[in-house]
């Protein structure tokens, strides 16, 4: 990515947009069958971007049976997997091209700032998708213990019509975390995206076409969840479900799987994700560094987002004074221009919700100012029975528990319904790995806030994951099945079979 612009420019590049308005099902762009649109709108503005298709049941249907009848003619998932490399490979390149009119109609569409959307969110999309591609010829299957008489193979084939449900805090980014693995293992993908962030999705399946990804394999649907969404859970002809989004929506789509085709599902849901800081800890400037991106990246927007800080009361006075001083460098407004780093928060019914956290009750060591769908940066200090240290917020918020010891500050950590992600900063290295063994989390952090890469899986325990994970060559489990192969070498005709 290159350097960045200035908000005059961006403002430019954003007024010369042709933004996608269409559902783009077997290779083209279509109208909804009902012919309804629905209003995308930028959070920062409330003004309307266009009018987008709002696809319903009979779109679903029409999109897998194209979906189906790609799977099942080949015409991807028999391809040679080094010429399914080369596509993707050229996908990531058309991306890498069309960067910044990527970055700039994410801005517009969720709010977030110009700044994560080209530093992050993109680069990070681009090297995903690389990342899987790079893997399609690199994942061996298996030939079993053998006796002279027998050859087992275990190999792996897609797994067929994958659904695909997108969150809308990182539309592009979790897209790619979907479509890299599923188009690397031969599927064809149903893209249902969020119905407030919709547009860098349809954008992302024009480029596709144009890299050469057959038609019929990579579909975009959008429109409302109940329309889309459980249609999709429910199909008998769609086998597997990814999905990125709430606890509550989660649980929804496992009665679908239930009540339909039993098809595979993985959910990938909340946390409210504790920063365990003990009194041993070195560095609280940089410490302070890691807890302010861990909470106000993407607007707190984040699953995976540091929003209970757990300190010992020895050093919480100390390292609270640095997390506002490197608080105040994270200055808030128009998402376009390049110096915010924290943008407007997603839709007015989230701005609210996020707003209602804010009232009486806990002492305001920071922020608390909501208006106008931006909530500045605000730490909290909280009990542990408060609301604003149980319940995801997915916002700027940042609750502040304070414990004597580090059994104490474990059991904190854990007392939740959640398991994402967690993180602990301690100089004491025994400390550090029993902490990191004792956090009930999927992605545990030492001295740092992070989730990984795209080498390393991502997801959680309790409620906040279910059937598998993202990222790595584990995230290719989700879009594939093993299939034994028994052959039998023996010459004796009357040999029983087993």
């Amino acid at each position: 990515m290159s350097d960045l612009l200035t908000r005059e420019e961006y403002k430019a590049i954003a007024a010369g947009l042709t933004l996608p308005t269409q559902a783009f099902v077997d290779g083209s762009f279509r109208p909804a069958q009902s012919g309804k649109t629905f209003d995308s709108t930028n959070p920062a503005t409330g003004e309307v971007l266009a009018k987008v298709a709002a696809c319903g049941p009979e779109d679903v249907d029409f999109a897998a049976r194209k979906a189906r009848d790609a799977f099942e003619d080949g015409r991807w998932s028999r391809l040679h997997p080094g010429q399914r490399k080369e596509v993707l490979i050229r996908l990531a390149k058309q991306m890498k091209r069309n960067a910044r009119e990527l970055a700039v109609i994410e801005s517009l569409d969720s709010g977030k700032t110009i700044f994560d959307c080209e530093t992050v969110d993109v680069p990070e999309t681009i090297h995903c998708l690389t990342w899987h591609a790079e893997l399609i010829d690199k994942i061996y299957d298996h030939v079993s213990p053998a006796s002279d008489d027998h050859i087992a193979m275990v190999v792996r084939e897609p797994v067929g019509v994958v659904g695909l449900v997108l969150p809308w805090n990182f539309p592009l980014l979790m897209l790619a975390w979907k479509i890299g693995p599923a188009l690397a293992a031969g599927c064809s993908v149903i893209v249902k995206p969020a119905e407030e962030t919709s547009l860098t999705a349809l954008r992302v399946a024009e480029l596709a076409m144009e890299a050469g990804v057959p038609a019929g394999v990579f579909n975009v649907l959008p429109g409302a969840g109940p329309e889309v969404g459980e249609p999709l859970g429910r199909h008998m002809d769609v086998d597997a479900v990814s999905f990125t989004g709430s606890t509550e929506t989660g649980r929804r789509f496992l009665r679908y799987a239930a009540e339909s085709n039993l098809k595979e599902v993985t959910l990938e849901m909340g946390g409210k994700n504790p920063a365990v800081v003990l009194e041993d800890a070195e560095n609280l400037d940089r410490i302070a560094a890691h807890v302010v991106n861990g909470a106000f990246w993407n607007m707190g927007e984040n699953c995976s987002a540091s929003s209970r800080l757990i300190v010992q009361k020895g050093v919480k006075d100390a390292l609270l004074e640095r997390i506002k001083a490197h608080a105040r460098e994270w200055p808030m407004g128009d998402p376009l221009d390049p110096v915010n780093r924290v943008g407007a928060l997603v839709s007015p019914a989230h701005f609210d919700k996020v707003r209602s956290y804010l009232g009486k009750g806990p002492k305001v060591v920071m922020g608390g100012k909501a208006e106008n769908g931006f909530v500045e940066p605000t730490i909290l200090e909280v009990a542990p029975d408060a609301l604003q240290a149980r319940e995801e917020i997915f916002g700027p918020v940042l609750s502040v528990l304070t414990v004597d010891s580090f059994d104490e500050a474990i059991a904190m950590a854990n007392d939740t319904e959640y398991g994402l992600a967690a993180s602990i900063f301690t100089a004491n290295v025994k400390r550090a790995i029993r902490g990191a063994r004792a956090l009930r989390a999927g992605t545990v952090t030492v001295n740092s806030f992070g989730e990984g890469d795209s080498a390393t899986p991502f997801g959680g325990f309790k409620a906040s994951g279910f059937g598998g994970r993202d990222n790595g060559i584990h995230a290719h489990d989700q879009y594939t099945q093993l299939k034994t192969i028994w052959i039998d070498l023996s010459d004796d005709a009357d040999e029983a079979v087993n």
